[in-house]
């Protein structure tokens, strides 16, 4: 190593084994370098990931988050559909030590680029009830380089339709963590329990920590999956649809 030189140590204690690791990113994993905005409470970039990698989408079908936000869903399906690698836009801070070739980097991101689909064609939208988070949200994208791949428009749950078929919606909704929000988002998952009625083959993913949300939801999830969104326990309500048909 570099004389003189100051690396980033992680240590782990767990009972009596300790670990002891070397910090070769710098900024966490989870921070892919796109956001130049966000809201109140933001999924994290690998959270986003899981969630789109834990559902039935292809490429080849539609993809619809309702409650968008800052776009982190929409954008992470994105780059997973072209299989764009998540850290090729971001520097890692072991790019600076002067012992690790540059060659390394070099021919990592001659892989991952040669890798990636630019041309997979992709219908991808995402809304939202805050015009402020629609701007946010393309504002990310473009910075993701998506501009011209994710469709970002303003629009309540309720007004939502559709014609296309065997799509797959992943939302992550308020939760209603204070008691005076209650109300607000239980409104919510009724809005979106009628406008899902009315799409038979789609899928709907739901993330929550509202306990009640089948019951408010008026429909027992296919299966439910136990997540931890940070510290906070939250359950994917999964909603399958049929499978679409074969193509010839």
């Amino acid at each position: 190593m570099e004389s003189g030189a100051l690396f980033k140590l992680e240590v782990s204690i767990l009972k009596d084994e300790v670990t002891i690791t070397l910090d070769t990113s710098g900024a966490g994993l989870h921070k892919r370098g796109y956001r130049v905005g966000q809201g109140g409470a933001p999924l994290k970039e690998t959270m986003a990931a899981a969630l789109v990698l834990l559902t039935s989408w292809h490429p080849d079908r539609p993809f619809y988050d309702p409650v968008c936000g800052s776009g982190t869903i929409p954008i992470e399906a994105a780059w997973i559909g072209r299989n764009i690698a998540p850290g090729l836009r971001r520097d890692f801070v072991c790019e600076t030590w002067d012992w690790m070739s540059a060659n390394i980097w070099k021919e990592a991101r001659s892989e991952a680029e040669a890798a990636a689909n630019y041309e997979q064609p992709l219908d991808i939208v995402g809304t939202d009830i805050d015009h402020r988070m629609i701007e946010i949200s393309k504002q990310n994208a473009l910075k993701a380089g998506l501009e011209d791949v994710i469709e970002f428009k303003q629009m309540q749950v309720a007004d939502f339709t559709t014609e296309k078929e065997y799509g797959v919606i992943v939302a992550n909704p308020p939760y209603g963590e204070r008691l005076e929000d209650e109300g607000s988002v239980r409104e919510l998952y009724r809005e979106m329990r009628a406008v899902y009625r009315d799409m038979p083959t789609w899928s709907v993913y739901v993330l929550t920590s509202y306990e009640m949300f089948e019951e408010v939801y008026a429909k027992r999830a296919t299966k439910k999956r136990k997540l931890y969104n940070g510290y906070l326990r939250t359950d994917l309500y999964q909603y399958w649809g049929p499978r679409p048909p074969r193509r010839n």
